[in-house]
């Protein structure tokens, strides 16, 4: 069974991403580390004695539709009130709307152990997070007024409305369309697609923020609107009003996070109301809809990475207890009775310390995301540029590769439990299925390459990457005075990997700035990777620094695997980058 790692969360949070120096410097009000530690502890409880153990009735019964409605598996209505009522909901909403305003980095921790305990479970709640988050940055005070108390309450959920039957990734040829009317409201009429939790029975109202085109709209992207879309009306002293014109026509049948109701949405084609159209409420201004909306996306892919570290970590700990239990053969060096554990014969411990080091390494890129997106609102000017700059940097990153490493932790857990592992009553194939959806939704890992390669490197004029790698040659140069043995060629290594990401960036900035957009584009998802990689080794050193510092060594050998071991792929990843477009290109071919 699942139990949340409190002590390496608070340790990744407070020495490797920043958070203990943000308190001690006063960018963070009135929070502790007292009080830091109550936080994650209690949130750790509830995720290991509440969450987890109702996931795997989530897993065989599902989200399903009864009698037209949709109903949660058994026990997840009242999980959802305890967990609403424990205000885990509020921990970053504003206070003004019965938020506690802490720092994101919490919420995302938080988020981890929710996700660990049951995917299909947190990931209502996600998305409820980001739409307080999209119509408390873009929202009229009329509609932060009447809806925000109860969505940041957890009253009432929200969803986020993008896809369409002929539209995925693609928004600018979305075909649902908003008409205006008189009274100032607009009526939504089109069909939505994989809409996690928009419809479900543990709410009285669900708050759907959904992309419309007006009659009039400049067409593509530019001319998308985002619209407010209750479930139920509400009316002007906050009581439940009408049933709006939209419903749920049906669930998609998943590999997995199956008690996530993923719903396929019809707005206004007349079944509620006393006439056809849903009613809704515009969220920003007219035609800039996707700008609004990406408030709330961007939130979701940093969320959607914590779901690839969440993965990784309840996998990594079966894969560990099975292997502690599970005997079979004796391993070279065994002097005890009987056949050996698992766990002592040398492949098996290979996978085990990468699932490790995975899980590790991606805590803390996307922890550090977070840190930066909480600077970014502690602060002014060109310091303010600088945290939102690195937030967008990282958050790419931080959504793929934790979310590659995701499935394929997931998959070493199966691997690692042997024929067990493809037998479902173990509970190790569970987290491959809910894994693989992760690299997808949200936009798919290739789509966030394309982002870090074509929007992101470039910022500043390619300085702010620039400077981030110099920061983390920092790092590595700290790794080389300190002379310890226990990091052995650590420090060699991860030089090798940062001067394979200083190399690859800079031909990537160049063929930008030459034009060549198809071979940046072609080496886009290996640079991805090899950022990822390199980031985990020097997180991992960062970490085995802190860890010395406080009297400890226990993350030196982890450290040291990572190097010695996984992070020399780099070199590989830096030829595809710079190489590769021309054998890519000649192989489409095959396709032809």
């Amino acid at each position: 069974m699942y139990k949340a790692p409190v002590e390496e969360i608070a340790f990744t949070l407070k020495h490797v991403a920043g958070l203990t120096k943000a308190i001690e410097a006063g960018k963070l009000g009135e929070l502790s580390d007292d009080l830091v530690d109550a936080i994650l502890s209690e949130a750790g409880r509830f995720a290991s004695d509440e969450v987890a153990p109702l996931a795997e009735i989530g897993d065989k019964q599902g989200a399903r539709m009864v009698d037209g409605k949709v109903v949660v598996p058994d026990g997840w209505d009242n999980l959802y009130r305890a967990w609403a009522e424990g205000g885990w909901n509020s921990l970053t909403a504003a206070e003004e709307f019965g938020g506690q305003a802490l720092p994101h980095m919490l919420n995302v921790a938080a988020l981890e152990m929710w996700n660990s305990g049951s995917m299909g479970f947190a990931l209502g709640p996600t998305l409820t997070m980001g739409a307080v988050d999209a119509v408390t940055a873009h929202g009229s005070d009329e509609l932060k007024a009447k809806y925000l108390p109860k969505m940041v309450s957890g009253e009432w959920t929200g969803t986020m409305n993008l896809t369409e039957p002929h539209a995925g990734s693609d928004l600018g040829v979305m075909k649902s369309r908003a008409e205006r009317r008189d009274d100032g409201t607009y009526r939504i009429f089109g069909q939505k697609i994989y809409i996690t939790w928009g419809e479900h029975d543990i709410t009285e109202n669900i708050i759907h923020l959904v992309l419309a085109r007006l009659p009039d709209a400049p067409a593509g992207t530019r001319g998308i609107s985002l619209f407010l879309v209750p479930k139920y009306l509400v009316n002007d002293d906050g009581s439940i009003g009408a049933r709006n014109d939209l419903y749920c026509h049906s669930l998609e049948h998943k590999l997995g996070i199956h008690g996530s109701p993923t719903c396929t949405m019809i707005y206004g084609d007349g079944k509620f109301g006393d006439e056809p159209g849903a009613i809704s409420y515009l969220i920003g201004e007219e035609n800039k809809g996707l700008a609004c909306m990406f408030t709330m996306m961007n939130n979701a892919r940093l969320a959607v990475g914590m779901q690839g570290v969440a993965i990784c970590e309840a996998a990594t700990q079966k894969a560990v207890q099975y292997a502690k239990e599970r005997t079979q053969g004796k391993a070279p060096g065994w002097t005890g009775q009987g056949m050996s554990p698992i766990i002592e014969h040398p492949d098996v411990a290979r996978m085990l310390v990468t699932m490790k080091a995975l899980t590790q390494g991606s805590r803390a890129i996307c922890y550090v995301c977070a840190h930066a997106t909480d600077m970014s609102h502690h602060a002014d000017g060109d310091e303010a540029r600088h945290w939102a700059e690195r937030a967008a940097l990282l958050t790419p990153i931080a959504k793929s590769f934790a979310t590659d490493a995701g499935v394929d932790v997931a998959s070493l857990g199966i691997q690692t439990h042997g024929g067990m592992g493809f037998i479902e009553e173990t509970g190790a194939a569970r987290f491959w299925r809910d894994s693989r959806i992760a690299p997808i939704y949200e936009g798919t890992n290739g789509i966030q390459a394309a982002d870090l390669v074509t929007r992101k490197l470039p910022l500043s004029n390619g300085n702010h990457v620039r400077g981030y790698i110099t920061e983390l040659k920092q790092v590595v140069n700290a790794v080389r005075a300190s002379n310890l043995e226990a990091f052995g060629e650590t420090a060699a290594r991860l030089d090798a990997s940062l001067s394979d990401l200083e190399d690859t960036t800079e031909w990537l900035l160049s063929q930008l700035a030459a034009g060549n957009v198809s071979a940046a584009l072609a080496g886009a998802t290996p640079y991805q990777r090899l950022f990822g990689l390199a980031l985990t080794g020097v997180y991992l050193a960062k970490g085995a620094l802190a860890d010395e510092e406080h009297g400890r060594d226990n993350r030196l050998a982890l450290c040291r695997f990572a190097a010695e071991n996984l992070i020399a792929e780099t070199a590989a990843l830096k030829d595809r980058v710079i190489n590769g477009e021309a054998s890519l290109n000649a192989a489409r071919a095959l396709f032809a």
